[in-house]
């Protein structure tokens, strides 16, 4: 008799469900399917976080990528190719170059002026 109540335990205790339809653990009936899958070493706890990742932060990342690119695209295309803006991109060269060389001749005058210790 004793042997039967230890093979009953081995059983039950396994992870068997053939005694849950006579009754004898209606603990084991009641328990979720997702207690059952990680009890048996079901994967689907496992695939979970990756398809969470696959349905949120693929598309998250192709978005931002999308978005990067559109972005260097515009900033690296020029303003305008207008004659009248290529006429004036070069004056403001020129008169920048023109305050360069006085502010240079300014300079040095301000150094020979003064006094050094």
């Amino acid at each position: 008799m004793s042997t039967r109540v230890a093979s009953m335990n081995m059983t039950s205790g396994a992870g068997s469900h053939a005694h849950t339809a006579r009754g004898l653990r209606p603990s084991l009936a009641k328990r979720s399917a997702l207690e059952t899958c990680l009890r048996e070493g079901c994967t689907l706890p496992r695939v979970i976080p990756w398809i969470i990742i696959a349905i949120v932060a693929v598309p998250l990342v192709v978005v931002g990528y999308m978005a990067m690119r559109r972005n260097t695209a515009a900033s690296e295309l020029p303003a305008s190719d207008s004659a009248d803006s290529k006429a004036r991109t070069e004056q403001e060269f020129a008169e920048a170059e023109a305050y360069e060389a006085k502010w240079h001749e300014d300079d040095k005058e301000r150094y020979h002026q003064e006094r050094l210790p």
